[in-house]
């Protein structure tokens, strides 16, 4: 079927199953056009950067944000306004019928689940960890009870270095596929030391690390510009977070580590080349307050070796033919991943964007189903 018209008349191929207003998306400029789903595929979608959340999260989000102790913290603030919406609520809740028949329907095999932002990091401290563990083993059970549709990935609370450690290491023992991270946490980042034990887990326990956007750290400059959200403020801070992990050294220090980072890369490949030719603004350089006042860090690579060798990407709410194209051929085409961003995100005339890409056969189905399993480590 090609997709039809909603009541208010627009298409239901941009717009999805919402009900809020927000989620109206004109077919102008470089929307795609109305198309037919490919049906019989010769390769699986599946779809790298799916969001869910569930009741007890949603409650802790909002105790806090309420309670008059909480930190002037956005993403708190963004949690809220994710609160108040009724549709999105329903399609992030559910694990099951209603989420299966959404991927039915826009020809979607399997979603690889990652809790949403802004996660457990924003609730009331102490509270984080055990919320990850609960959000672990609900995704656990959904990818048992549904082993051919769903993957995850485990949330971990990073403000209880401890904590996420040991939770990570029972995400392997649950056989979750990595693990996510809602970006940074009242504007601190994992390339500060202190939380370099999470990233000696991951890399220990084979587990991929997705950063996913949350509110800009002090946003009110992008706010006022209607820049809040994908428009600026969460390629920006995704942006700051791995380019901070990679003039740290981590990298350097955790060779087999794996970062998966959204939306075509936050922009970043094409930038490659100045990072490299500007790569001395940072690197030998002292970091005041993050490696401590004297000790200087130098990188064993060019800044774009990392980006070749330690991070993927996925095209999550860039299903532009060019723009893909373009980071096979920098980055090479097994390090750029379908997904979708649902239910954000959700277009069935997109789905029908990638099946005409001009694309070989072969890169074709590493885009949107093998590399995905090794990343990911999915099987079936």
């Amino acid at each position: 079927m090609v997709s039809g018209k909603l009541e208010d008349g627009s298409e239901k191929g941009l717009k999805g199953h919402f009900h809020e207003d927000f989620s109206h998306r004109p077919r102008i400029g470089l929307a795609p056009r109305a198309a037919h789903v490919v049906r019989d595929a010769p390769y699986k979608r599946i779809a790298c950067e799916e969001a869910w959340t569930f009741p007890d999260l949603v409650k802790a989000q909002l105790a806090y944000c309420e309670s008059g102790s909480a930190p002037d913290d956005d993403s708190l603030k963004m949690a809220r306004m994710f609160a108040k919406m009724p549709s999105l609520q329903e399609m992030l809740q559910d694990l099951g019928d209603l989420r299966i028949a959404h991927m039915d329907e826009l020809g979607i095999d399997r979603q690889l689940l990652l809790l949403t932002a802004p996660g457990v990091q924003v609730v009331k401290p102490g509270d984080g960890t055990a919320l990850a563990t609960q959000a672990n083993d609900i995704a656990a059970e959904a990818c048992r009870n549904h082993p051919t549709r769903f993957s995850a990935c485990a949330a971990f609370d990073p403000r209880d270095v401890a904590g996420s450690v040991k939770e990570l290491e029972r995400a392997a023992k649950l056989e979750l596929n990595g693990a996510v991270l809602n970006s940074h946490w009242q504007g601190h980042y994992l390339d500060e030391p202190e939380f370099w034990p999470i990233l000696e887990a991951l890399e220990a326990n084979d587990l991929a690390l997705y950063i996913h956007p949350t509110a800009p750290f002090n946003g009110a400059h992008y706010e006022k510009r209607g820049f809040f959200g994908a428009l600026g403020g969460f390629p920006h801070d995704v942006w700051l977070h791995t380019m901070g992990l990679v003039m740290s050294g981590a990298f350097d220090r955790f060779p087999k580590l794996r970062l998966v980072i959204g939306h075509m890369g936050e922009c970043m490949p094409l930038h490659l080349y100045r990072f490299d030719w500007m790569q001395g603004n940072a690197d030998g350089r002292a970091r005041p307050g993050l490696f401590g006042d004297g000790e200087i860090r130098r990188l064993k690579h060019p800044a774009s070796h990392y980006f070749k060798t330690n991070i993927w990407i996925t095209t999550s709410g860039v299903g532009w033919e060019p723009a893909i194209k373009f980071c096979q051929e920098v980055l090479g085409p097994e390090r750029v991943i379908y997904a979708m961003d649902y239910p954000y995100q959700q277009s069935y005339d997109e789905v029908a964007a990638y099946d005409r890409m001009a694309i070989s056969p072969e890169h074709k189905k590493m885009l949107m189903e093998d590399n995905a399993r090794a990343v990911f480590r999915i099987k079936g």
